[in-house]
Order: structure tokens, then sequence, then C-alpha cells
């Protein structure tokens, strides 16, 4: 065979490897360049780059290099070229056209011209022409226009070579194939699975990195399961050197997969896990590859004493949207691979450096590579102490004889705030309490407490302004945590931490983690699931204590409506208190699903409790059920700008709107429960005045709130009276 030119294509950033793949596969003249890499060779050594490439996207036969300074110029070059020598009459062809740096700007009008200079060859030398079939052709031409000189070229591979053909669908943001091939080739996956060591992906989605990781340990094709190829409808393909090719590929298959380490995927989405195992079955994996449903918190090594690699491609924002809670989800994988892969290495493909950073694990080398547009970086970790870097999302709590005399202060005020609360807490059976919220501006912390089977502490720390020195403001939360360790005789595990900033609307409610660890606990004659790890707030509001308490006492014989109804406490009480029917409202399927939970775990399982999923403000604008309520409670965000609903909300300037449409659902004698924790709020009672309105701010204030009257506002509302 005589040797020829080609051109592979590649992602940005993913040319130095095609460069070493292709020298691997023993080409010759090799030559990295933007975007790909060009190489000599026979046409079989071309066949052979189309079917064992990992991260080309298509494998270019260069057949015509010409200059084109203008339409026509393009026009009569193009309508030079032998086209008979490569398609036939009834075949069907198709133009990919790229300019840079040129007096033709438009792609597609130099698409339109190679494409008519192709024709009217034909048509002048036949009598007829081929057809154009831009979807599934049988040649695709391709012409990048470089600086007003053409290179034309015959596209071997047709359609992107990433596309294997083992996979059907993906899930939300699923890697290309090639990029995950580039992923694995970085972080070394080649040399450790020939030493026998496992892979691992915790968070696999459709599975693309462990079946790339199979067919790269197995010595396996990337292209083998491909049906269709460029080639195949040129008239110069040679069918035999093709065929032999893949006999050749079929044969080390057999043979690499007899030695395959082992390699599993775990999602905690039960849907993705069944797509990742159709995947592995569609690329010839079946039983060789194992997915699982399985949470972060859960994964442990393949095999007790063994290592291997790590590596996972989880969500950083970009696609999946901010509302999944990154920061802790980096945070508990980073601890998962601290405590439990010991000697392991890992591969963090993100987006998102800042949450990388997340991990605690400092990374000893770094990629960037792209994932269609999106920069992303490949962080490698080595997972030995020496690379452990402080999780500051949780300060180390400073002993005791390490600490100043103000730590002695905080310690002297937790025992005066116990003391006080001590009777109350007592006489009232309260369970769950603040008992310190900011006494002591050094130490800004609002600190609750949860006693059930244990005590659990939650400690969330006000953002410091940034005029405050960061390093003593550090020191002396700190100096609290160590405080309240020793002062709640509680071990450290037993504490949760956060920092709370400045939130919008439903920001406090998202997850910040994912470890699904709930604590029971008891409010008058309730219990609730409280999760005082993955969430801001934890599932129960504590100054809402007396406000629930109300709703108990007003609910009997009444049809009780929870409007965002976040975990569903208010409906428990409600339903305890008699309700003869409860519907709970709230956009969240994760909130919704806690309150069910909620009520079940009171005993609440009949039908009468509806759950309904959906924007409460679009919900109350169709208002197409036409229900009555006798008793209802309203306690809208401040502020809210979801994707699943339209426009945004304040509850300043739409309170009026939204408390109107609410009544619309007020039984006659019926009571509207109205509250909100803007601090600055003030409802216009002028626009409401043909209404009953009293504010019970101060009644519904529990006594452990006192120090914070403007913790939340409340009123109730009813018809006036004659």
């Amino acid at each position: 065979m005589t040797e020829q030119r080609f051109f592979a294509t590649a992602p940005k950033n993913m040319e130095s490897l095609l460069a070493d793949e292709l020298r691997g596969l023993g080409l010759q003249d090799v030559a990295e360049t933007r975007a790909g890499a060009g190489f000599s060779g026979t046409l079989e050594a071309a066949y052979r780059v189309c079917l064992w490439s990992r991260v080309a996207n298509r494998i270019l036969l260069r057949i015509a290099h010409f200059p084109a300074d203008s339409p026509d110029a393009l026009y009569q070059a193009v309508r030079a070229i032998p086209w008979e020598d490569h398609i036939g009459l009834q075949q069907r062809f198709a133009v990919d056209f790229s300019t840079s740096g040129s007096s033709i700007t438009h792609s597609h009008f130099g698409a339109l011209k190679v494409k008519d200079a192709l024709v009217d060859r034909f048509r002048e030398r036949e009598g007829a022409r081929p057809s154009v079939d831009t979807e599934n052709p049988d040649l695709r031409i391709n012409v990048y226009l470089l600086r007003d000189v053409a290179t034309v070229s015959i596209d071997l591979s047709g359609d992107s070579l990433h596309r294997r053909g083992y996979r059907k669908e993906g899930a939300a943001a699923p890697l290309k194939e090639n990029l995950a091939a580039a992923i694995l080739l970085r972080a070394g996956w080649p040399a450790l699975a020939a030493e026998g060591m496992a892979l691992l992906d915790p968070m696999c989605g459709s599975g693309t990195l462990p079946v790339e990781a199979a067919l790269i340990a197995g010595d396996c094709a990337p292209g083998l399961a491909r049906t269709h190829w460029g080639f195949s409808g040129w008239k110069q393909h040679d069918g035999k050197a093709w065929n032999a090719l893949l006999e050749e590929a079929r044969e080390r298959r057999v043979e690499g997969l007899k030695h395959l380490p082992a390699i599993r995927g775990y999602d905690q989405d039960p849907r993705v896990v069944r797509i990742g195992i159709a995947n592995a079955e569609r690329a010839g994996l079946h039983g060789l590859v194992h997915f699982e449903k399985k949470e972060i918190k859960d994964c442990l090594p393949v095999a007790a004493d063994g290592t291997g690699l790590v590596v996972t491609n989880p969500p950083y924002g970009e696609r999946m949207g901010a509302e999944t809670g990154l920061p802790g989800l980096y945070a508990s994988l980073g601890q998962v691979l601290k405590t439990r892969f010991s000697g392991w290495k890992a591969a963090v493909f993100t987006g998102n450096p800042e949450l990388g950073k997340r991990l605690g694990l400092r990374a000893h080398h770094i990629h960037t590579l792209y994932n269609g547009r999106i920069e992303c970086k490949l962080l490698h970790l080595s997972i030995t102490p020496e690379w452990f870097v402080e999780d500051r999302s949780f300060p180390r709590p400073l002993p005791a004889d390490e600490r100043s005399e103000g730590a002695a202060m905080f310690a002297n005020r937790l025992r005066k705030n116990l003391k006080h609360l001590s009777r109350w807490l007592k006489r009232e059976g309260v369970h769950c309490y603040r008992l310190y919220d900011a006494d002591l501006p050094e130490y800004a912390l609002a600190i609750d407490i949860y006693d059930g089977e244990r005590r659990w502490v939650h400690a969330q720390e006000y953002e410091a302004p940034r005029t405050i020195d960061k390093r003593k403001a550090r020191l002396r939360l700190r100096e609290a945590l160590g405080v309240l360790l020793d002062e709640l005789e509680i071990p450290e595990a037993q504490l949760f931490f956060k920092v709370r900033r400045p939130q919008k609307g439903r920001e406090q409610y998202q997850a910040m983690a994912a470890s699904g660890r709930y604590q029971q606990v008891v409010e008058g004659n309730n219990r609730f699931l409280v999760n005082l790890k993955d969430y801001l707030d934890t599932g129960l509001f504590l100054d809402q204590r007396i406000t629930r308490e109300l709703i108990a006492s007003l609910a009997g014989g009444q049809h009780f409506l929870n409007l965002f109804a976040y975990t569903g406490t208010a409906t428990v009480f409600a339903a305890s208190g008699g309700a003869l029917s409860t519907t709970t409202v709230d956009m969240s399927n994760n909130y919704l699903d806690w309150a069910r939970r909620n009520m079940e775990l009171n005993g609440y399982t009949w039908a009468g409790h509806r759950f309904i999923r959906t924007d409460c403000l679009s919900w109350l604008q169709a208002n197409t059920e036409h229900r009555r309520y006798g008793l209802i409670f309203l306690d809208p965000p401040s502020f809210s700008s979801s994707k699943r609903m339209e426009g945004t909300f304040d509850v300043q300037r739409d309170h009026v709107d939204l408390i109107r449409k609410t009544l619309g659902l007020l039984e006659p004698g019926g009571t509207l429960i109205f509250s909100n924790n803007l601090r600055s709020f003030k409802l216009e009672r002028e626009r409401l005045s043909d209404w009953e309105i009293q504010d019970i701010s101060r009644q519904t204030l529990p006594p452990d709130f006192k120090r914070n009257p403007k913790i939340h506002r409340c009123w109730r509302i009813s018809y006036k009276q004659g």
C-alpha cells in the first residue's frame, strides 16, 4: 500500500495524548498540532487508528491542498478533484466546512460552494449527480480553510469516534467516551490495570468511566462495536485489510478480557445504575463490570488488602444546577477517600476547582481538559496522610490548655444560659432548643441542642464581616467548638458545624452534603426526623415551636392546608390536633418525601393526607380544585427564583397578592396563619383592611429565642366579624 497523509482530530488539550497514542499504534511522522495530530501511513494504518484510537474524534484522509482566496477559487479547485474516484452517482454525501482567518468567513456558504462544485463536475461528466444527505451520508467530505488555503479530506470515521456504539442514553450530564478515556489515560490506568489493580467510580452515572476502563484494561478496540464507518461507502475502501484488522481485534479482546481486574461503578440513583448496566452489556462486558446502587458514604475498597484507582466525575454545577449541595458532596467524597482508601490513587474530574478544594486532599498534579466548552481540571491525588489538607469547613476544636480568657467567658455564658432555660425545658418537655445566639460578639455562633437518645449539637457560625481578621476569627471559632465539647460533654461526632451566610429564598434548604444521616427527635407528642449535617437548616425550625402548637389547637375538625411546607412539621401538628384532612404543598421532592416520613413516623398514613409537589405560587394562581380549608399555614421564603417557577418571588413586594390568593381558599370562619422570617418585613395592613389581622409575633416567640425578637414575624388572619 502507498503512504498517504492523514489527520486525526481531537478535543482541545487532548492533542498530546492523541500524538502519544498514534506513536503507540506504530504511526510515522506524527506531528501534534492544534485540534489534533497529523501522521503518515498506509490506508491500513489509518483503519487501525479508526478502530483503536480512544481519544480521537475523526480520521481524515487528505486528498487535495490548494489556495482559495475567493469563492470562485474554491469552487474551481474543488471541481477539479476527481470525485468519481471516491463516490458513485447513486450514493449520498455531506460536506463539513470550517474556516479561520480567510476571505470566506461563513462556513455554510463555503459548504454550499463545495457541494456545487462536486455536483457540477458529475453533471458535466455523467449527466446526473449524487444526492446530499447530511444525516447518513455514504461519504463525508471535510474542508478546512485556514488563511485562504484549503485542505480537502475524506472523513474515514464518518460519525465521531467517541460514539463507540454501546451508549444509547446517558445520565443528566454524561461524559463523552473519548473524554472518559483521556481521563483514564492521564490517570495512568493502563499501567495500574496491567498490575491487576482495581478501579472504582463512586459516582458513575451512566457508567462511561467504568466501561472505558474495562475496554482499556481488556485490550478491547473501542471501535469494535460500531456498525457504520465513513469509509464503508467510499469507492477506495479496502475491505480485505479492514476485515483482517477486525479479526485481530476480536482475538485480542477475547484474550484481554480473561485478565480484567475488578472494575466497579456505584451511584445513588437506581435509574442511572440500570443505564450503566445496559451500556456495559452493549459493550460486551456483561458480568465483567459491576454496577450497584450505593451512597458515597457506603463506598468501600473493592478488596480489603488491595489498592487501585478511584476515578470519578462528580457534578460541578454547570449542567446539574447549583441546588445539589456540591460543597458538601465533595467534602463527603474526600472524607470517604481519606478514611477508607488509604494507599489508593484517585483522579477527580471537575469543572469547579473551588469545589475540588473541599476534598481535603492536595493534588500532586493537575491536567486541564474540556468537557464541551467547559474548562475542567483533572485532580491527581495520592491518598496518603502527607497529602491530606485540613477540612476548613469543620475547624479542629482547640484543647483547653490552648484557649484564651475569652473562651472562659464563652463557657460561663453557656452554663448561665443552660441554667436559665432548665426549668422551662423540664416544665414544657422541650428537647430541642436554642442555647446560645451570638450572645458574645466575639463568638458569633447560633447553637441548638437536639436531645434524644444522645445529645446532638448543631453550631452555626455567622459569617464574619470582611473587616474582621480571619485568623483571629478562626482561632475564636476553634475555641468555641472546644468549649462546646467540654461543657456539653459530647464527643466530636455529635457536634455539627456550619457557616451561616446570608441566604436568598430556599437556599437555606439546599443540600450541603450527602450523608443521609437522620436523627429522631421529639417535640410535644410528635416525633420528627432531623438532618444535622446535610442542610443549613435541619428540618425543624425551633423558633416556630409555639406556632406549631397553635396550629394543633386550631386544627380540630378542620381541613388543613400547609403551603411552602418544607418538611411538613406543621402538617404533623395539624394531624395530631385532629384535622379532618391535610394538604401539604412544596416544590421539592426531597422535602415532600421528608414530610411523608414525618407523618408516617407519627402514624398518619391514611389517604386523607395529600402531598402535592408543585410551585405554590402557580398552584394558587391556577386554583382548579375549588377546595376550601378551615386552617391554612402560609410560611413563604423571603425570596425565591427557582428554575421550576416563573419569574421571582419577593415576600415584601408580593405578600399582599399571595395572602389574598391564599385567603380565597379559606372557609368562612377559618383562620390563616401567615409567617415569614424577613427581619425588615412590614405587613401592608391597609391593603388587607377587609380582613381581621392580629399580630401574634410576640406570642409565638419561644423563651429560647427572646434574645432575638425578629427571628420571625407571624399574623393570624380571619374574616371580619359582621
